[in-house]
């Protein structure tokens, strides 16, 4: 339990302290394009490296784990609904547990 609190209170400080920190050091309108990309896809970067590695270790099956990984992602290139691409390899995962 203290593992999943520690998770959650780094990944609450890793998606606010980059956009934090610009609005207490910085008092001028930041004009770089680069930079101002860099902080707004910076929390989504820290997010996604912190879980996807818990992905393949869910289950408990590397092979189940990754099967439903590819899935997700061919789901997402064609811009499957988040919902469904969910449900979908929730089940997938789940039911290549019984075969697997």
């Amino acid at each position: 339990m203290l593992n999943f609190i520690l998770t959650i209170i780094i990944m609450m400080l890793a998606s606010y302290l980059p956009r934090v920190i610009p609005l207490v050091f910085v008092r001028k309108e930041i004009k770089s394009v680069f930079l101002k990309s860099v902080l707004a896809y910076m929390p989504y970067a820290v997010l996604a490296s912190l879980t996807f590695p818990s992905i393949f270790y869910s289950t408990g099956n590397l092979i189940t784990a990754s099967i439903g990984t590819v899935v997700a992602l061919v789901m997402s290139i064609f811009k499957v609904n988040m919902a469904i691409v969910a449900v979908v390899c929730v089940a997938l995962v789940y039911g290549l547990g019984f075969v697997i």
